[in-house]
């Protein structure tokens, strides 16, 4: 059962359940203590000690409902062995040699167990066979065949088919009897091929679907994968939090601090019993965010908006804005609301508008250039294309000057700066970081970037 429930532990991991190895622990602590007996006790108990909230805790009873929807090969050998004993205290079974005119031994096990249809027999010899073969390590669908085929060869399938031959001249009536076991020996063994499947390659599949969204350009997304994609920048937004959300631990390494080291330890004739360090002062993390949520990149704002949204719990001091025609402060929606929530009302507001970047930047000027300080990020999300209005690069200039720096993500390829309506390279000579994010990857690093700057 211990290596049943590595198995699990891992199945749970590809059904997006995050199990450490303190839970794992944990678990097998609680699965000494309940038993086996009760399905029911051991799922809860299961449930209970690896699920950290109620997304993982549906994910991991279906995964739990899965991997156990067969009895335990050594817990079903048990009952069966007991119920076939008293069947034959009951009423004695005709022997296989009877029935074939033939010694057991003539024929090889699986014939047997296939024959006297000995259900316990031929599951633990699926069991035996899924190890023997390594069926958790299965990935990709293309490997259905190739594992049921070496499953077969383990359980004797050689054999049995000379066993088929010759019972095929001497009794055909047997044979009969013996190619409808072996039928469905093999739709078993493709069944538990396709569970195993569904448990352990789910992962690798879930990566590869990953990395295909996190590559895919977000204004192409399609209305089919815009769900998939969201949850993707979710998890990107759990990882910004996880890496920079903890606070920084004093570290006793770097460059020494000579004249400290000396001052401290004066009582000891300067020998450096008390070391002291140069410490790199930073300064607090300021943010101030952007984001155009106009009709040339409503397909992509969404995304925008839920980095946006993941930065209020990464950094402390965060004022986002989002801008159409005009520019408004959406930093208490942010912070108050859910992503889904937040990002509703925020369109509603001034999304899918014509875009104007001078009259937001106006807009910025008057009411909000305060916030702006020699310690403050600013960053810009948005496609730089201003409908043939006045850009206002002279304010971004300004705003520049105030700023520490100034970072522009631009959903748009490089190739498109500057064509049409494109006011992209005036803003650029005012920016200190201008990045192309056009995909899930881009805007992970970039943001991850402006983050780690303060870590």
């Amino acid at each position: 059962m211990q290596e049943n429930l590595h198995r699990f532990f891992r199945a749970a991991r590809g059904a997006g359940v995050h199990v450490s190895p303190a839970e794992s622990i944990d678990a097998m602590r609680a699965v000494a203590r309940v038993g086996l007996s009760d399905r029911t006790v051991l799922r809860d108990s299961l449930l209970l000690t690896l699920a950290k909230s109620e997304d993982e805790k549906k994910a991991l009873g279906a995964c739990f409902d899965l991997f156990f929807a067969h009895v335990d090969p050594a817990q079903a050998e048990t009952n069966e062995g007991s119920e076939e004993a008293a069947q034959t205290e009951a009423q004695p079974a005709p022997t296989l040699g009877q029935q074939t005119g033939k010694a057991n031994t003539e024929l090889g096990p699986l014939a047997q167990m296939l024959l006297a249809q000995s259900t316990a027999e031929i599951s633990a010899a699926i069991a035996n066979a899924s190890s023997a073969v390594g069926l958790s390590e299965i990935r990709y669908f293309t490997q259905r065949g190739l594992f049921s085929s070496r499953m077969l060869e383990t359980m004797g399938i050689q054999r049995l088919r000379d066993d088929l031959d010759a019972l095929t001249e001497s009794n055909p009536a047997l044979a009969e009897r013996l190619q409808a076991g072996l039928d469905g020996l093999r739709d078993t063994v493709r069944d538990a091929v396709a569970q195993a499947l569904a448990l352990y390659g789910r992962e690798e599949t879930e990566n590869l679907r990953h990395e295909i969204l996190r590559n895919a350009q977000l204004s192409r997304i399609e209305p089919r994968q815009v769900a998939a994609m969201r949850a993707l920048i979710r998890q990107i937004a759990r990882r910004l939090r996880e890496r920079y959300s903890k606070p920084r631990k004093r570290q006793r390494r770097g460059h020494l601090d000579v004249r400290r080291t000396l001052r401290r330890n004066a009582a000891w004739g300067s020998v450096p019993f008390l070391t002291a360090w140069k410490r790199r002062h930073r300064d607090r993390p300021k943010i101030v965010a952007l984001c155009d949520v106009s009709g040339s990149v409503a397909r992509v704002s969404d995304f925008f908006l839920l980095l946006i949204h993941s930065l209020h719990d990464v950094v402390s001091d965060v004022r986002s804005f989002a801008f159409s025609g005009h520019l408004i402060e959406v930093s208490g929606i942010l912070e108050q609301k859910s992503a889904e929530e937040a990002m509703a009302e925020i369109m509603y507001k001034v999304g899918f508008g014509s875009s104007d970047y001078g009259s937001s930047l106006v807009d910025f000027e008057k009411q909000f250039m305060a916030s702006v300080t020699p310690q403050t990020t600013v960053i810009v999300l948005g496609d730089a294309r201003s409908n043939k209005l006045d850009p206002r690069a002279d304010i971004l200039k300004a705003i520049s000057e105030r700023a520490k720096r100034v970072v522009w993500l631009n959903p748009e390829g490089r190739v498109t700066w500057g064509w049409g309506d494109s006011e992209m390279p005036r803003y650029q000579t005012f920016c200190n970081v201008v990045r192309p994010c056009a995909t899930a990857q881009q805007l992970e690093r970039a943001v991850s970037d402006i983050v780690s700057a303060y870590q």
